[in-house]
């Protein structure tokens, strides 16, 4: 079995709407007396990242079709291109990009296992485009 991919058709998500949280990997107890403590309760943590794309008409289209028949409407995984790496510039030292031979920039590649948290993406019309808002949780 394959996992689905993010449509390659859909635009990068927009800075605006970005927020990412771990989810607390500690299991905590409070102490009769004292300091309270932690200890790990696994060893690596997913994140909860919310997302908002601006999109077409027919880019809509394109995400309704994946959320709905590629991930059954978002019961199965995914991956997605990490949108805080792919795609940007591969940087030197001083901050200038790294190019090839041809004096192209050098980009980096990255992307993530996801899920749909427990919220559907919700939807709001701005003009003729659409803001879709999601939340999903990036797999460790």
């Amino acid at each position: 079995m394959s996992v689905p991919t993010w449509p390659a058709a859909l635009p990068r998500p927009r800075r605006s709407g970005w927020q990412a949280q771990f989810a607390d990997p500690r299991l905590k107890r409070q102490a009769d007396t004292g300091m309270p403590g932690a200890r790990r309760r696994w060893s690596k943590a997913a994140r909860q990242v919310s997302l908002t794309l601006t999109v077409t008409r027919d880019e809509r289209a394109v995400f309704d079709r994946f959320f709905e028949h590629e991930l059954k409407h978002g019961s199965k995984p995914f991956r997605m291109p990490d949108p805080t790496t792919d795609g940007w510039a591969m940087l030197a030292g001083d901050g200038s990009p790294l190019l090839t031979p041809q004096g192209q920039p050098l980009l980096l590649s990255g992307s993530w296992l996801c899920v749909f948290g427990e919220e559907m993406p919700s939807e709001t019309i701005e003009g003729v485009r659409f803001t879709l808002s999601l939340k999903i949780w990036v797999m460790p």
